[in-house]
C-alpha cells in the first residue's frame, strides 16, 4: 500500500497505527497526490472488475449499503482493489477508520486499537473499521489479538492478503470473517481504469492524450494491477508534458517507464508463436532459448498460471520417466505461482524451466498412452479376464470371478505370471522405455517384469 494513503488532516500515526475520521479517506486528492490515490474509487459502482463482489445482494454490498457489521478477509493479487474496498466501507458507512500496519505494529498496538474502538462504540455508538493490510505478515500472537474485537464486533475488521489465507491466517480468525476472493483485473478492466484517469478531472483531465499503442503497452506492463497501471500512466504523461507534447506515444511510454514494448498479443499470433517456441526450446534442451521466451512472456504480462500449466504438461509429455522428478518440479512451480504470485514467482518459473530443459528427455509416456487410446478407439476392447473381475459381491464366485486370481505379493519378486490384458490386446507392448536418464534403469526392469508376467522368461 502506498505510504500515507489514508493520511488526512488531523489524522494521527503512532506505533504503526493510523487513524482517520470517517469521510476523510479521500481527502488526499490534491494535485500533487499520486494519480493512483486521486483516482481511487469512491463507491462500489466506481470499482472496476470484481463483478461477483459488487452484485446486488452480495455480502460486500450489504455491508456497504445496509451498514451491516461483519468482518472481511480480502484475498487477491496486488492492485485488485483490496485497499479501495476498505476505504469504500469506511467512506460510505461513515465509520471511524483505523489502519494497523502489519509490518510495524505489535500485539500491544493491536490491542490498543481495539480498546479505543470499543471505547468509541460505548461512548458514542460509532463503529470502527480496522484495516490490516498484508495480514499474513502478522504473527499468530498478533492475529490472536484481533479475535476479541472481531468476535464481539467492537470493530469491523477488513484484513487484506496476497497469500493464501488457509496457509497464512489462523483458523479462528478465518472462521469469524467472510472470505472474499478478488481476481486479477483483465486487460479490458485496466484499460477502463486508464481511460477514466485520462479524462477525469481528478486525474489528467484530458490534458494529455494517449496513443493506442502506448495505451496497450501500459496495459500489458500493468499485469492486471490497476495501481501499477496508473503509476505508469502518470510517469508517461509527465514525460510527455516535459517535452511539450500533448500526446503520449509509444516511444514516450517506453522511455518513461524504462521498459521496451514487447510485441505480444495474448489473444493473437504472438501468444501462440512465443509459447510454441518456449515449449520447443525446453523440449530441445536449450535452457538459454527457453529462458528468453519465458522472459518475453513475463514482460508481456502473460498469466503465470498458464506458463506453469504448460510446464506440467511438458514434464509428462517430453520427459516422463527419464527424470521422474520433473513432474514434481513442475507441479511445485504451479503451486508456488498460486501461493505467492508475481513478481516473485518468476524465479520459480525460471527454476522449473531450467530444470526441465536440462533434464533427459523421453516421450515414451506420450507414445504409450497414444497407442493404448488408438486401440480402444479402434474397438479393441475385449472382455476383462474372469480372474481379474470383481469378486466381492454375492454370487460372483459362481460366475467364476476371481477364481484363479494369483495374489502378486505371494509370488517370488512380488510378480505373478498371469494374464492381465484382454485377449484382443494381449500381445501389445504400449510402453517402450528409452535408455535415456533414469528411464534406462526402468527399461531394464520393465523388460524383465514383462517377461515374468507373460511367462516368456
Amino acid at each position: 500500500m502506498d505510504p500515507g494513503l489514508f493520511d488526512a488532516p488531523g489524522s494521527a500515526t503512532t506505533s504503526g497505527v493510523r487513524r482517520t475520521g470517517g469521510g476523510s479517506l479521500h481527502a488526499n486528492t490534491h494535485a500533487s497526490a499520486p494519480l493512483a490515490v486521486r483516482m481511487r474509487p469512491r463507491t462500489l459502482d466506481e470499482l472496476v472488475g470484481q463483478e461477483q463482489l459488487r452484485a446486488p445482494g452480495s455480502p460486500l454490498r450489504r455491508l456497504v449499503e445496509g451498514d451491516q457489521p461483519m468482518s472481511l478477509l480480502l484475498w487477491g493479487p496486488p492492485g485488485t482493489g483490496k485497499t479501495t474496498i476498505a476505504a469504500i466501507v469506511s467512506q460510505q458507512t461513515d465509520r471511524r477508520f483505523v489502519e494497523v500496519s502489519a509490518v510495524s505494529a505489535g500485539v500491544k498496538e493491536v490491542r490498543a486499537a481495539i480498546d479505543a474502538a470499543r471505547a468509541e462504540l460505548v461512548a458514542g455508538g460509532r463503529e470502527t473499521v480496522l484495516f490490516v493490510d498484508e495480514v499474513h505478515r502478522f504473527s499468530k500472537a498478533q492475529q490472536d489479538a484481533l479475535l476479541p474485537g472481531v468476535e464481539n464486533r467492537w470493530v469491523t475488521l477488513i484484513a487484506a492478503t496476497t497469500e493464501n489465507p488457509f496457509f497464512s491466517v489462523i483458523s479462528p480468525l478465518l472462521s469469524r470473517s467472510l472470505l472474499l476472493r478478488l481476481e486479477s483485473l483483465s486487460d479490458d478492466d485496466v484499460r477502463a481504469v486508464l481511460a477514466q484517469a485520462i479524462s477525469d478531472e481528478r486525474g489528467l483531465g484530458g490534458a494529455v492524450a494517449v496513443d493506442t499503442d502506448a495505451l496497450d503497452h501500459l496495459v500489458r506492463l500493468a499485469g492486471g494491477d490497476a495501481r501499477r497501471s496508473l503509476t505508469y500512466l502518470e510517469a508517461a504523461a509527465g514525460a510527455a508534458s516535459s517535452q511539450g507534447l500533448d500526446t503520449v506515444d509509444l516511444a514516450t511510454a517506453e522511455t518513461a517507464v524504462d521498459r521496451a514494448a514487447v510485441r505480444y498479443d495474448r489473444q493473437g499470433d504472438q501468444h501462440y508463436d512465443v509459447v510454441s517456441a518456449f515449449i520447443k526450446s525446453v523440449r530441445g534442451s536449450d535452457a538459454d532459448a527457453a529462458l528468453h521466451y519465458l522472459a518475453r512472456m513475463i514482460e508481456a504480462g502473460e498469466d503465470p498460471r498458464f506458463i506453469a500449466r504448460r510446464l506440467m504438461i511438458l514434464a509428462s509429455e517430453d520427459i516422463g520417466l527419464a527424470d521422474p522428478t520433473a513432474l514434481s518440479t513442475a507441479v511445485a512451480a504451479a503451486q508456488t505461482v498460486q501461493l505467492i504470485g508475481m513478481p516473485e514467482a518468476q524465479l520459480t518459473l525460471a527454476h522449473a524451466t531450467i530444470a526441465l530443459a536440462v533434464a533427459p528427455k523421453s516421450n515414451a509416456v506420450t507414445t504409450a498412452i497414444g497407442a493404448a487410446l488408438a486401440d480402444v478407439r479402434a474397438g479393441k476392447i475385449g472382455q476383462v479376464p474372469p480372474h481379474l473381475r470383481d469378486a466381492h459381491y454375492s454370487g460372483a464366485k459362481k460366475l467364476g470371478h476371481g477364481a484363479s486370481y494369483t495374489y502378486s505379493h505371494d509370488e517370488p519378486f512380488g510378480i505373478a505370471e498371469q494374464q492381465y490384458a484382454p485377449d484382443v490386446v494381449l500381445d501389445r507392448a504400449y510402453y517402450q522405455p528409452t535408455a535415456l536418464g533414469a528411464e534406462a534403469a526402468i527399461k531394464e526392469r520393465w523388460e524383465r517384469v514383462r517377461r515374468l508376467i507373460r511367462g516368456s522368461g
